[in-house]
Formats: structure tokens, C-alpha cells, sequence
């Protein structure tokens, strides 16, 4: 009889997992197995008479809470553009100088139109009307308008949403504060920006924003799952004597979260 020979198996080769593939992700809303949003999307993309152009930085494309592909998903005359400015020649809707509204929070150089009184305001409401979003971290946001303005002020109109810079931040949704914190009150995600401005502009505006709103609060519904920690606010999107209120106001919440462990937690 011959002699077994001995096998020997090293520690790590028995210890190692074996690697993790690439996540999964829908061919249909493009996220990640876990959170896709398949069955919050309408059946078919809301049409719409307005026409959404959305300009998306380059930074903010890949980002996984990015409201814009989802919101190209839900509205059939909606088009994302990748870039850093509008200017002649990347858009042909554009070029045509169409009746256009832009969301953007004013400036002392550069006022709006409140969406409230967009209706009752003298700004052009045609239809149809093309609408133009702007989708970064709030200060490529500001940069992405001031290259556009040039282009835009020959057609379109700025407008806001009503925004409450005495307030500290909201947050991708306001009644889900558990994402991305916004630097003020008034701020939103990019989704809820375009469904409270077509609400206004559009004949059946209701229903449409609330089914985008709809859509909105699944996906942070299904996010908040995988969230650790709540977001805390961009802090310098703040002003210095807000900032300083800001931590103030934290200090005394974590003083009384120590003997209360119930208090200052986030709720959703």
C-alpha cells in the first residue's frame, strides 16, 4: 500500500472569502438591485406640455443620489445635458430662443420670479414652455448659472421657489431629513424642484407633481435603508453667523442627547 501524502491547505486560502462581484443593476432605472425603483415608476413617462431640459454637471452624473435619472424616467419630454454651461449650439430647443423659465434662488444681480407668483407675474407662460433645471452641489450650481446667464438672458426668465434662509437646511426631501442636507430652507433636490414648478405651470400640474413626489419619497424611502449616519448640513453653504448659530444649537442637542438617548435622533 502507498503512503497517503499529506495535503496541506494555508490559513489564508481557507479564511479568504471569495471576491464580491459589481453590484447588480436594473437595465431599466439604472440603480443598484437593492434600491431599484422599478415598481414606483409610471407605467409610462407623464407627458407633459411643458418641455424639462435638466443641465447636469459632469460631477453630480455618477452620484448615486442624483434625482435626474429618475426624473428622466418619469417625464417623457425631459433631456438630460451634460455640462458645465448651456450655450449656442448644445441644445436645438435651446437655439430657437423658445418662452423658457430657469430654477435658480435669486441674486441682488440677478432677481426672480417667485414660483407662487409666477402665475400672476408678466414672465412668458406659452405653451409650450421649456423649463431649465440646473443639477450640482450648490456651488457648482452657482457657477453653472453664472456661465449660462449670458445665453439664457436672451430668452428665459429666472424663477425660485419660496426660500426661507432663516431656516437651517432641509434636505433632498423635506419631509424625509435623512439624505443630503440642503445649506436653507427652500433648497430641494432637483426632482422636487421640476415637480413643484410644472404643479404650477402645467393644466393637470397637481397630479403630476404629486406622482413625482411619489416617486421622490420611494427612492429615499428605499436609500434611508442603507444610510448610517444622518446628513449634516454643508456647512460652508452657510453663512459664518448661521454656522455659528449651527453649532451652538448642536452643542446643546448633543449635551441633552448624553442623558437622554431618545432625543436628537433624526426620525423618518
Amino acid at each position: 500500500m502507498e503512503p497517503e501524502e499529506d495535503i496541506h491547505i494555508s490559513d489564508s486560502a481557507a479564511a479568504d472569502p471569495p471576491p464580491r462581484g459589481p453590484r447588480p443593476i436594473c437595465s431599466n432605472c439604472t440603480r443598484p438591485g437593492p434600491v431599484c425603483l422599478c415598481h414606483s415608476l409610471p407605467a409610462q413617462p407623464i407627458k407633459t406640455q411643458t418641455q424639462i431640459i435638466i443641465l447636469h454637471h459632469p460631477h453630480e452624473a455618477n452620484h448615486k443620489l442624483s434625482t435626474t435619472p429618475i426624473l428622466t424616467k418619469c417625464l417623457s419630454n425631459s433631456t438630460a445635458i451634460v455640462a458645465r454651461k448651456l450655450k449656442p449650439g448644445l441644445s436645438p430647443l435651446l437655439d430657437q430662443s423658445p418662452p423658457a423659465i430657469y430654477l435658480f434662488p435669486p441674486t441682488k444681480a440677478s432677481p426672480a420670479v417667485s414660483l407662487s407668483d409666477l402665475p400672476s407675474s408678466p414672465v412668458p407662460k406659452h405653451s409650450p414652455l421649456v423649463l431649465i433645471a440646473f443639477d450640482a452641489t450648490w456651488k457648482h450650481a452657482r457657477e453653472m448659472v453664472k456661465a449660462s446667464e449670458g445665453f439664457l438672458s436672451t430668452f428665459a426668465s429666472r424663477v425660485c421657489l419660496d426660500v426661507d434662509e432663516s431656516a437651517s437646511g432641509g434636505s433632498i426631501y423635506d419631509s424625509e431629513l435623512v439624505l443630503r442636507k440642503e445649506p436653507f430652507g427652500g433648497c430641494v433636490s432637483t426632482m422636487e424642484a421640476v415637480a413643484r414648478a410644472l404643479g404650477v405651470i402645467e393644466p393637470n400640474g397637481v397630479e403630476i407633481e404629486a406622482r413625482l413626489v411619489r416617486v421622490l419619497r420611494d427612492m429615499v424611502a428605499s436609500q434611508a435603508r442603507y444610510l448610517k449616519t444622518p446628513a449634516k448640513p454643508r456647512p460652508k453653504l452657510l453663512k459664518k453667523s448661521k454656522e455659528k448659530q449651527r453649532l451652538k444649537n448642536e452643542s446643546k442637542s448633543e449635551s441633552v442627547s448624553e442623558s437622554d438617548p431618545i432625543l436628537g435622533h433624526g426620525q423618518l
